[in-house]
């Protein structure tokens, strides 16, 4: 079988991302502690993300490298405008995923918080807005969206041996073969 591969520029990508999948939540957890208390420091960071202070430390000290936060004479954090700006951003990125993954293709809640997690600091804008497009479009009409929802329950028979469609060609079998399904969580 030959299955088509991503080229090297997407693949690669990933690496390339602005953000961690660590470093994002050391952002939001420093915004939130900034919007709860007033304030954030490395012990209410450490307590917050259950690492011990000198993770904790180790990672401020990075992101403060990257000037996505600044420390003041008394230890407290604050995020720059970057740091912020990129919290909100992956925040967005996470409620906009958990909503399309719960509310439109109808995926377990905890399975819908942790994908939404995973995915939330590798999304570029451009795919976060026609995601949060579609689930506009789908809310605004309620008859399209019981449509899309019982054709997701209702799919009907995969490809057969002599057709497969246009989505299963590159694969050269059907994807919606059970074989292929993996339930890892």
């Amino acid at each position: 079988m030959s299955v088509h591969l991503n080229d090297n520029s997407s693949w690669r990508a990933f690496e390339e991302s602005e953000l961690t999948h660590s470093a994002a939540h050391y952002l939001m957890t420093i915004m939130h502690l900034l919007e709860k208390n007033g304030y954030a420091r490395v012990t209410d960071i450490s307590r917050e993300l259950e690492v011990t202070k000198s993770a904790a430390s180790r990672a401020i000290g990075s992101m403060k490298d990257r000037e996505l936060i600044e420390e003041d004479a008394n230890r407290m954090l604050k995020l720059t405008e970057l740091g912020r700006n990129l919290a909100r951003t992956v925040e967005r990125n996470y409620l906009i995923l958990e909503r399309f993954l719960e509310d439109i293709l109808e995926v377990r809640s905890e399975t819908a918080k942790k994908d939404a997690c995973k995915m939330e600091h590798l999304l570029s804008n451009e795919s976060t807005t026609a995601i949060f497009q579609l689930i506009r479009l789908f809310n605004k009409d309620e008859r399209m969206m019981k449509t899309l929802k019982s054709a997701l329950r209702n799919p009907g028979p995969g490809c057969t041996d002599d057709e497969l469609c246009d989505i299963c060609e590159d694969f050269e079998s059907c994807m919606a073969d059970s074989d292929y399904k993996v339930t890892s969580n």
